[in-house]
């Protein structure tokens, strides 16, 4: 009985995997130039943490620390030297740090009327529903109409 379902089974598993035609397979998502660079970078940074966990513990000697941390840093800094060359190898722009990419989305907002009500009066962002506070200075909006 057991031969039998089992027998059943991979006949079932070989006329599936058979029948599967190349094209109706999925197309492999592409492999990014960075995925292996933003990898070794992670790990990098995760091994600074453990350095400086472990330092703090009291389990490496200052020399220690200190000689571990400049060879992190090395290998740190050359994963960031690679990733800007393939950035310009290919030609891809660098993403915009944080704080810079806020400044640039603040000040289309700035832009618009103070009459409007969903436009602090205080730092004039600009908002898509009526708030009481605003979502960026946290001062009181104009008295919303409920």
């Amino acid at each position: 009985m057991i031969i039998a379902l089992t027998s059943v089974l991979a006949i079932v598993v070989i006329v599936f995997v058979l029948g599967v035609r190349p094209k109706d397979l999925p197309l492999p998502e592409p492999v990014s130039p960075f995925a292996h660079l933003d990898e070794r970078k992670a790990a990098i940074y995760e091994n600074l943490r453990d350095l400086q966990f472990e330092y703090r513990l009291g389990k490496l000697s200052d020399q220690d620390y200190a000689q571990t941390k400049i060879d992190l840093q090395k290998e740190l800094a050359a994963v960031l030297a690679e990733v800007d060359r393939v950035r310009l190898e290919l030609g891809v722009a660098a993403p915009k740090p944080a704080a810079r990419a806020k400044a640039e989305a603040k000040q289309e907002p700035k832009q618009a009327t103070a009459a409007d009500p969903r436009v602090c009066p205080h730092c004039k962002a600009k908002f898509e529903v009526d708030l009481k506070f605003c979502g960026e200075c946290g001062k009181p909006m104009k008295a919303v109409q409920v």
